[in-house]
């Protein structure tokens, strides 16, 4: 179907009942594209942290939360950049994707509720490979002027949703959502009450059958997660080290 220019081909994929703006988009990798980056992740570079393990690329950020300026492997980049850049995403970020993080989450693993922060252009796109799993999203509590003391029973109940993340699938978070919601994962073995009333993301799924011949469950399996950010502060030095410069 054809579209007018300033039509944005990624409001197809717009996640409507989470404040705006998430999207999610299935099998935006192949399976085969899936294995070749599953096969690429160097086993070296695993750091184990309590409740799972984590690579960062190209490197950790500093104390100040600035990245050493290096270039990303083609493998981390390739399709993946030029399908970000067909979505739109990222065109406003200063550097484009300079950073991406890699979580592995073995079944009963998880991750507290969290926010991405400010050391980030507010725009994350996390490609999920191996298990499926729920991640949870919840809008932040307000916070009260110094001094002021509130009552929690007259702020209004916190919104919560849930997003179910196929295999292959790409979750992009920006704008209201980076910002005033926080996310994380459970530490289950099995995702239950799975259905079009109870995941946000129902209708834009790749293969909701799966999920529903299971009765509305997930049984977890090993996962990886492939989280690409613009990181702000970039240091030079790396481009130095790398000849670069």
């Amino acid at each position: 179907m054809a579209h007018s220019g300033s039509f944005n081909p990624i409001e197809e994929h717009r996640i409507e009942a989470i404040l705006p703006s998430m999207y999610y988009i299935p099998n935006f990798i192949t399976a085969d594209e899936e294995i070749s980056i599953l096969r690429n992740i160097p086993e070296s570079r695993w750091v184990s942290l309590s409740h799972r393990r984590v690579q960062a690329v190209p490197s950790r950020l500093t104390a100040k939360n600035a990245l050493l300026a290096s270039p990303m492997p083609k493998w981390l980049t390739h399709p993946m950049l030029c399908r970000f850049d067909s979505l739109g995403l990222f065109k406003d970020a200063p550097h484009g994707v300079n950073h991406c993080l890699i979580n592995e989450y073995l079944p009963g693993q998880g991750i507290m509720a969290h926010e991405d922060g400010a050391a980030y252009h507010p725009v994350v796109a996390t490609l999920s490979l191996g298990g499926t799993i729920v991640l949870d999203v919840t809008e932040k509590v307000p916070v009260a002027a110094d001094g002021e003391v509130v009552d929690a029973r007259t702020l209004p109940k916190k919104k919560v949703w849930r997003v179910l993340q196929e295999p292959r699938s790409l979750l992009v978070t920006m704008d209201s959502a980076y910002t005033d919601t926080l996310h994380g994962i459970g530490d289950v073995a099995e995702d239950f009450d799975l259905n079009q009333y109870s995941i946000a993301n129902w209708k834009l799924l790749g293969d909701p059958a799966v999920i529903e011949a299971n009765g509305g469950r997930n049984k977890r399996e090993k996962r990886i997660s492939l989280t690409y950010r613009d990181v702000k502060k970039v240091s030079t030095i790396g481009s130095k080290l790398f000849g670069k410069a």
